[in-house]
This record gives structure tokens, sequence and C-alpha cells, in this order.
């Protein structure tokens, strides 16, 4: 079940909201400019299953997106738990960061926590199978897929280059929840 907790940046064990349903994390998160939807999936698809399989089977939404937002690259994050590099990969996504893009997810499997800095508020939103979510440039961010990660993950891209990070050096990442799957 998808969820968004929210906390005063300073206060990390005491969320100020907390909200299951969907339409409210969407309207709550719209406030912040950040886009929450609730998709069809249509596919079975299994994290650890190939870029090429899970880009066919979502080809549509896929297509719908580039075309109406004028995304340029597209990439799918498939991740098992018994992936040797899981821990290196956990760690790459774990500190705060920006990004001179939006960061589209469309989550077709699994889940993933995203924790959004936004002023003097943390946004946690914890993404699950048929969740998309558009976090505008320049939000700073962190991202958590667990120690043991099942998840499939479609992204989109303005820039042709794909994910980079500008990270913040700022510690507040560490100070918030982690997603224990």
């Amino acid at each position: 079940m998808s969820e968004l907790k929210i906390f005063n940046a300073d206060q990390p064990a005491i969320p100020v909201g907390h909200w299951t349903d969907h339409t409210d994390i969407a309207e709550q998160l719209g406030q912040m400019d950040v886009r929450f939807e609730r998709w069809q999936v249509e596919q079975d698809v299994t994290a650890g299953d190939s870029q090429d399989a899970i880009m066919q089977a979502y080809s549509t939404h896929i297509d719908r997106l580039i075309k109406i937002e004028g995304y340029e690259t597209v990439d799918v994050v498939s991740l098992a738990s018994n992936h040797p590099d899981k821990a290196e990969m956990r760690k790459k996504f774990l500190d705060e960061h920006t990004h001179s893009e939006d960061e589209v997810r469309f989550f077709v499997a699994g889940q993933g926590l995203f924790s959004l800095h936004i002023d003097d508020r943390v946004y946690e939103i914890l993404c699950v199978k048929g969740d998309l979510i558009g976090v505008p440039a320049n939000t700073r961010h962190w991202f958590d897929m667990g120690p043991n990660p099942e998840f499939v993950a479609i992204r989109l891209f303005n820039n042709p280059v794909g994910w980079v990070a500008n990270f913040t050096g700022d510690g507040i990442a560490q100070r918030f929840n982690r997603l224990e799957n």
C-alpha cells in the first residue's frame, strides 16, 4: 500500500501527517508540485527481468509519456534481492541529491521509499506497484530500495545522459527512516 508521512526536518521520529489513501497522498504531494498517480499495471514483471522485456511490456505507457512530456531517455531499474551489487547500488541513492530535470518513476513491481526535503519538511513516500511519481527538478531528495530490494521501476529522463545526481553534502538523509524489506 502506498504511504505518505510528513516530518519536520529537525524531528525525524515524529510524523506531523500520515496518509495511505492514494487520493489524499496525491493531494498532499500536489501542493509541492510533486506528481503522484496510480496507473494500471497490465503486465506481470519480476525483479531481475531484462530491461527489454519490461520496456516492451509497458511500451504503451512509455510512448504516451514520451509524446506528452517529451522525455528523451528511458531505462529500467530491475533489482532482485539476490543481486550481488545490491548494497552498493542502494548506497548510491541514499544521500540527499538533486537533478537538473524532473525525476519520473513508474513502479511496475515491488516498492521503494522516496524522501523529499522541501523547505523545513521531509516527505516520505512509499511507492508500490502501480505508482508513478514525478519529483520536480532541483528538489532535494533521496531514495531507498531497502537491504533486500525486489522492485522494477521505469525511469524517464529529459536528459539524454540519463540519471545524473548533484549531491548536496547535507547529512539529513542519515537521520530519517530507511526501507526495511
